[in-house]
């Protein structure tokens, strides 16, 4: 299997296990994980209600960009990038993207 194929299903796998935690406090709401390996682009999302409020709200956005994984958003505590180590992605091969720009130099991780 070739990196790209692998990282993939690397956060295909993440999405999947991550969408199998339902939050409590949202009992009505559904998770959906949002894949295209056409353009590389990845989700979580929840969607559904919390009484009269309207819930849709992106949880992870994953891209890959030129061969590499971008963390474009994360709205939990978990720490993704973490995942992506213990699956055997280098350093080398995740960005921070959720990190401005000039910040990125100062993480152990990709700049870009």
């Amino acid at each position: 299997m070739d990196k790209l194929e692998s990282y993939r299903d690397i956060i295909i796998n993440i999405l999947k296990e991550e969408a199998k935690v339902k939050p409590s406090n949202l009992p009505d709401i559904d998770i959906q994980v949002i894949t295209d390996k056409e353009n590389d682009h990845y989700f979580l999302y929840h969607v559904g209600w919390n009484e009269l409020d309207r819930i849709h709200d992106c949880i992870f956005h994953l891209d890959i960009i030129d061969d590499k994984i971008w963390i474009q958003e994360n709205n939990t505590d978990e720490e993704l990038s973490t995942l992506f180590l213990e699956k055997g992605v280098p350093k080398s091969d995740i960005v921070l993207g959720l990190q401005p720009p000039y910040n990125r130099k100062y993480t152990e991780f990709a700049i870009a």
